[in-house]
Parts: C-alpha cells; structure tokens; sequence
C-alpha cells in the first residue's frame, strides 16, 4: 500500500498518538471549564489554521469537534503549498495518510475523478509532504474515523478555477470541506487583528471585492474559492474562533492570526 508518511510529527504536532490525544482532551477541557457546549451539526465546509497544535490547535479543534458526520462517506482537505513550487493543485493519489494513531485510507477513486477531470490538477509527490493539510490528518482520525479522505495541494492557481472543484465537492452531500489557512504573518498584534478583521468580514459577509482590501492569508486563494462557492450555493459562514500567536507567547511584536469558520 502507498503511504503518505508523516512529515511534521514531532514539530507541528506531537509524535505519539497518546500526546495527540492529549492535546485534544486539553483543548475540550477548556471548553467544558469555560462551560462552551458544541453541539455537533451537519456541516459542508470547515475552515481551520495549520500552525503548531501550541498555537492553533484549540482554534482548530472547535471546527472538528462541531461537525455531525453521520451523512458523510470522505472528508477533503484543500491546502497551499509552503515548501514545493506547483502550478494549479496536487490531488494525492497515495492510498492511505499516516497519523499517530493510525492511518487514514485515502478514497483514490473520487481522488483520479478530481485528477482526470481537470486540466490543472497533477500529481507531485513531494508537494504532499505539507504541514498545512498534514495538520489536519490527526484530528479527522479523531473526530471522523471511517471516512475516507482526499488531500489536495495547491500552487499558483486562480481561486476561480480552484472553486469549480469547491463546487463539485459541496455539491456531493457526502463530502466535508476542509479549507486550510492562517492569517496574517508578523505584524504588532495591533496590526494584526485589524489585517485579520478584515479576512473575517470578508468570510462572514461573503464580500468577495474585500478580500482584496488588506486580507492576508497563506491559503487565501482556497478560502476564496470556498467563500465564492458558499454566496451562490447560499450556505452562511459561522465563526468559531479567532486567536492570535500573542495568547501563547505573550509577544505582541511580531504575531500570526488563526480563525476557525463552519459553512452550514
């Protein structure tokens, strides 16, 4: 079986399946202590952060825990690319995803019917050994055992084009949209709430001509396309949770925004 082995363990995210599950039993304890109850729904899409579980995976873990998965058969991750050069977007056509606690089976079929269906999707193997869709993978071990996954890696893309693919996916009931993404990278923290607020407003109200009014994100091209697809299928964006860098580390000099979003 080819196998998508880890590449961030040990520094994104914790090595161990015991410490992972650590840091989620953490990041619920702090919902139950400040009485937070979610309540799982039946969700389309998520947006979530991709930095270190120290920084972003409390934001991250509130968008996992607040899906109902019992219409879903595949969960699809959507990420750009930090580390290789691509243009247009890498489907993984590997047939599982290792995780700490396990492997997650990847669905190859509906992954070649992305791969031959559009003329810029490929398939580069090193542009999945990628921290933005790789920190996804232990929580849908978590929260969504048994469903299948499709990793998607993108470059240089136009967000138009990437939302015909965003459509395709949202249009199939069975599918959850993962859109991976921070905000803003080292500003005061001042600068970068206000940067971020505007990334927030532009989601929230699905203003397309915002985005581009001082919104910064690493994977804004795959947020775009997913916010694009949201206005005309008429889903509505929930925020979850906005944080920045500065509630870990205390440095209000140089700090990186993460939000988590559900589409319903």
């Amino acid at each position: 079986m080819s196998k998508r082995e880890m590449s961030v363990a040990g520094s994104f995210y914790p090595k161990s399946c015991e410490e992972v599950e650590g840091y989620i039993e953490r990041f619920n304890k702090i919902l139950s202590d400040h009485s937070i109850e979610i309540e799982p729904k039946k969700v389309k899409a998520l947006i979530v952060p991709h930095a270190g579980y120290i920084y972003s995976g409390f934001t991250a873990n509130m968008a996992y825990r607040s899906v109902d998965i019992s219409d879903k058969k595949r969960v699809v991750v959507i990420g750009p690319s930090h580390r290789v050069y691509l243009e247009g977007v890498s489907v993984s056509l590997f047939e599982a995803y290792e995780t700490p606690c396990g492997d997650v089976l990847i669905d190859k079929e509906y992954a070649k019917k992305i791969y031959d269906e559009y003329p810029f999707a490929t398939f580069i193997k090193d542009a999945h050994a990628e921290h933005s869709t790789e920190t996804q993978f232990p929580f849908i071990k978590h929260y969504f055992d048994g469903l299948k996954a499709v990793e998607m890696v993108y470059g240089k893309l136009d967000f138009k084009l990437l939302s015909f693919v965003v459509e395709e996916i949202l249009k199939d009931e069975q599918n959850l949209l993962v859109i991976s993404t921070d905000l803003s990278h080292f500003y005061t923290l001042d600068q970068a709430k206000q940067l971020d607020n505007i990334c927030l407003n532009a989601i929230i109200k699905e203003d397309m001509d915002l985005f581009d009014k001082g919104c910064e994100a690493c994977g804004i091209i795959g947020v775009k396309a997913l916010v694009s697809v949201a206005r005309k299928m008429g889903l509505k964006a929930k925020l979850l949770d906005y944080r920045t860098s500065f509630d870990v580390t205390r440095d209000d000099k140089s700090v990186v925004g993460y939000v988590s979003f559900l589409f319903e």
